[in-house]
């Protein structure tokens, strides 16, 4: 467990795949089914959340570390790129 007896990224990937083969299996009752798809859909908001944490955590440590990091919108050749063709 994590922080707080929070799961871990890990744990909660575990759990999200063991969801998914029970759903596959198509074996469980209908409204365990239900039960486990809705538990995966919050699992799957919580693994977004912390991912999203994360990725903040690293831009802003390595933007103090080296102050070079800057985030642009992707632009694709034809839309304000440098290439010509």
């Amino acid at each position: 467990m994590g922080e707080g007896g929070e799961k871990t990224l890990e744990e909660l990937f575990r759990r999200l795949e063991e969801i998914v083969k029970n759903l596959e299996s198509g074996s469980i009752p209908l409204q365990q089914a239900l039960d486990e798809f809705e538990e995966g859909i919050s699992i799957a908001k919580n693994i977004s959340s912390l991912l999203e944490k994360a990725q903040k955590k690293v831009e802003l440590l390595m933007k103090e570390k080296e102050d070079l990091i800057r985030s642009e919108p992707f632009k694709f050749f034809g839309e304000g790129g440098d290439r010509e063709d």
